[in-house]
Parts: C-alpha cells; sequence; structure tokens
C-alpha cells in the first residue's frame, strides 16, 4: 500500500501535468479561432472561382492547355498526404495516415502507380516505418502557412501534370466541415473536373475572351484548392488538439480527486490509530 507521502507525490505531479495539459488547451483554442476564421472567409472567393470556372466549362475542348488534358488511362497518380509536425492531437494523424495508406493499396490494386509526397513529420515517420517510398517531405507547414506554400505546391504539381509524369493529382487530408466536425478525406485536384452544365454564352459579356479566361483561370483554380486543404488541415489540427488536451486535463483533475480521496483515508485512518495508542496508554497507566 502507498504511503502518504508517495500519493502527495503522485497528487503534485498530476498538477503539474494539468497545468502543462490546461495551458496547452488555452493555446489551441485561440489558434484554432483564428485558423477557422482565415477557412471561412476563403470560402466565398474559392466558391466564386469554381463558379465562374464552371460556368466557362463548355470550353474546355476548345482551349488548348496542358492543364486541361484528360489521359484516357490513368498511370501515375501524385498523391500529397497532409499531417501535422507535432502529436498531442488524437488520432488526427493516425486517421489521415490510415486513410492514405488505403488509397495507396486501392490504386496499385488498380495496377496504378503512386507517387507518394508527404507533409509532416508524423506522417514522413509513418510511411517510413511502414516501408513506402516517399519522393519528397515538407516539414515548413505550419498554423502560419498560407497562400505562398499553397502557389509552391500548385506550381510544382501542374509542372508534373503538364510534363504528363503524372496523369492525376490528388491530395489526402483532413477536411473542416465545422468547429465540430472533421474528417480525412481524398480531394481530387487533376485531371480537372468541370460542371458539365456550364455554358459560356448568354447572360455575360465576357472580356478578354472566356477561352483566354478559362486558361488564366485554371492554375488559380488548383492554387485555391491547396490553399483550402492547407488552411483545414491545420485548423483540424489545433481543434483536435485542443479536444486531446481537454480530455487529458478533465483525465488529470479526475485522478487528482482520486487520489485525494485515498491519501485523506489513510491519513484519517493513522490518526485514528494515533488516538487510540494514545487512549490505551493512558488506560494502562490507570
Amino acid at each position: 500500500m502507498a504511503t502518504p507521502r508517495e500519493i502527495k507525490k503522485r497528487i503534485n505531479s498530476f498538477k503539474n501535468t494539468r497545468k502543462i495539459t490546461r495551458t496547452m488547451e488555452m493555446v489551441s483554442t485561440a489558434k484554432s479561432k483564428k485558423l477557422s476564421d482565415r477557412v471561412n472567409a476563403s470560402h466565398p472567393f474559392s466558391n466564386k472561382i469554381k463558379e465562374l470556372v464552371g460556368s466557362l466549362a463548355s470550353l474546355s475542348e476548345v482551349v488548348n492547355s496542358p492543364y486541361l488534358r484528360r489521359p484516357r488511362t490513368t498511370r501515375n497518380v501524385a498523391l500529397l498526404v497532409i499531417t501535422a509536425n507535432r502529436g498531442l492531437c488524437g488520432g488526427y494523424n493516425s486517421n489521415t495516415n490510415r486513410l492514405a495508406k488505403a488509397r495507396i493499396q486501392e490504386l496499385r490494386e488498380k495496377g496504378i502507380g503512386v507517387r507518394l509526397f508527404v507533409v509532416g513529420k508524423k506522417g514522413s515517420s509513418y510511411f517510413r516505418f511502414t516501408g513506402e517510398k516517399i519522393e519528397k517531405s515538407y516539414t515548413h507547414i505550419n498554423d502560419k502557412s498560407g497562400y505562398k506554400e499553397a502557389e509552391e505546391f500548385a506550381e510544382f504539381f501542374l509542372e508534373l501534370f503538364a510534363k504528363e509524369e503524372v496523369d492525376a493529382v490528388e491530395i489526402v487530408s483532413t477536411v473542416y466541415l465545422s468547429s465540430a466536425s472533421q474528417k480525412p478525406a481524398v480531394t481530387k485536384i487533376l485531371p480537372f473536373e468541370s460542371d458539365a452544365k456550364g455554358n459560356a454564352g448568354d447572360s455575360v459579356l465576357y472580356e478578354p475572351s472566356p477561352a483566354q479566361i478559362l486558361e488564366s483561370l485554371l492554375p488559380l483554380v488548383v492554387k485555391t484548392a491547396f490553399l483550402k486543404a492547407i488552411l483545414e488541415a491545420t485548423c483540424s489540427e489545433e481543434l483536435a488538439r485542443r479536444v486531446a488536451m481537454k480530455s487529458a486535463t478533465d483525465a488529470s483533475s479526475d485522478m487528482i480527486k482520486l487520489l485525494t480521496r485515498g491519501y485523506n483515508r489513510i491519513r484519517q485512518a493513522k490518526i485514528t490509530q494515533e488516538i487510540s495508542e494514545i487512549v490505551a496508554g493512558a488506560d494502562s497507566l490507570n
């Protein structure tokens, strides 16, 4: 049975842990609020770009752009997996890694080659452990990343697609649905999938020509897709860390209550024993 001193040390240890987890929870709450505001602010622009490109979809066969290439058969797929550099965020990294692993197996069963690109230290370590070949890993993405990083990714993968080194580009990341709901998903970036209902004529007058507008907008659509993926992934990471730290803080509080109850019980038993010994000694003297 543990002594009161040992129990007291454990109580102090859990109190220190609770201070750390509560601080991390507060930091993640502040970061997630800023990131969720950025995600929500980016939606109108990205939706409008998609709407505009969708209205020009009927010109996709007329415009001579390498970005509108539609391969008859898919031979190679570039897969970008977005994870975190740090842990302590629940199942955020493991869920994304498992989905990416399942997607790789699915593509290989169809005879399609996979070129793997990984964002985050957690994803890199996972795929190295499983024996997957990583063509390139990125560890510079954090909660401050934005359009600059998205533009770098977009230009790199657009070049691979234009040179026909890959026939498709996909992103495996956590999608932000709301502050209470985020889930990992596979997002197809290239080849460009347009809405067949789009029409470039009728009530809209385009200047310059619709074909020129479509050709110039295509890279912007891809950049916006990468920006959306980065912002949603980093926001989901902080939300997952906030929930994990909240659970850790609550668990520490429960352990402190349990240990304090045990400590008081042992202390009370010891005091009762000492009183009994004193009374017994006094009776023996009489």
